[in-house]
């Protein structure tokens, strides 16, 4: 399968040095770069990449608007928001509005690789620094079980429940039931909004 990969981000050495790290991907396609959110939205109304890499900090709008905007009008298109910043409150509001991942700009091209070919399956990819930020004890009054984080942790992961259950060596009815006690917990009703959920209350 090849992986079609757009950048936006604003400052050129970034841009040649993830592409000099792609270009020779046998499995990837580079579709080029836009510098502001004015051009990545004129480009995405010609071609439909699968995967943009999206700096937070741009010129004409923040990366977290535009990933919501993006992912509200082309569906098909997953997003990795690309930053130097590591606060908690980027990578939630980046998951919040639709982003697929969340990776540093120091990341490795494994760690590259990785959040794209994680993301293009749907699932969502945090790199080590961004897990860890978002790792701290919530506040909220929520209390989950040691057993319920491990699950709620492999859910983010976008873990089936046959997959937790083999994880963890427990009965996929086990799984079953501590996925029904985090959505009554977090009073939300499906496994996506579990997750946002969960992220913006630091939950994982």
């Amino acid at each position: 399968m090849i992986i079609k990969v757009f950048i936006v981000d604003d400052h050129y050495m970034v841009i040649e040095g993830i592409r000099s790290l792609l270009q020779n991907e046998k499995n990837i396609q580079w579709m080029g770069h836009a510098t502001n959110a004015a051009s990545c939205l004129a480009f995405l109304k010609q071609q439909s990449p699968d995967v943009i890499l999206m700096d937070i900090n741009l010129p004409d709008k923040s990366g977290i608007e535009l990933c919501s905007e993006v992912r509200e009008k082309h569906r098909d298109v997953f997003i990795v928001g690309l930053s130097t910043f590591n606060q908690q409150s980027y990578i939630q509001k980046m998951l919040q509005n639709g982003a697929s991942g969340y990776i540093l700009k120091n990341a490795t091209k494994e760690e590259l690789m990785e959040a794209i070919a994680t993301a293009v399956k749907g699932k969502t990819y945090l790199s080590h620094e961004a897990s860890q930020s978002l790792r701290t004890e919530s506040s909220t009054g929520i209390i989950l079980s040691r057993r319920e984080k491990e699950v709620l942790g492999l859910i983010a992961e976008g873990m089936t429940n046959n997959e937790i259950a083999q994880k963890l060596y427990i009965s996929i009815a086990t799984v079953n039931t501590h996925r029904k006690n985090l959505l009554t917990k977090l009073e939300v009703k499906n496994t996506a909004s579990l997750i946002g959920k969960a992220a913006k209350l630091n939950l994982i």
